[in-house]
């Protein structure tokens, strides 16, 4: 009797890779997100802002 698994035998449970495109939405959504967050450094009432309330939980 063999137990090993096969994954051809059970579509459902083998790993369906992410189609191109959402992989691709997926990227630039993330990238969009960091550069955001980096540009949100270079406003310095941002920087001022973040201190503040940095200062504020101590």
């Amino acid at each position: 009797m063999n137990a090993t698994f096969d994954p051809a035998a059970h579509p459902s449970a083998a790993s369906q890779p992410l189609p191109r495109a959402l992989r691709w939405a997926a990227w630039l959504l993330a990238t969009l997100a960091c550069l955001l967050v980096f540009g949100l450094y270079t406003v310095p009432d941002f920087m001022v802002m973040l201190a503040d309330q940095m200062w504020a939980c101590f």
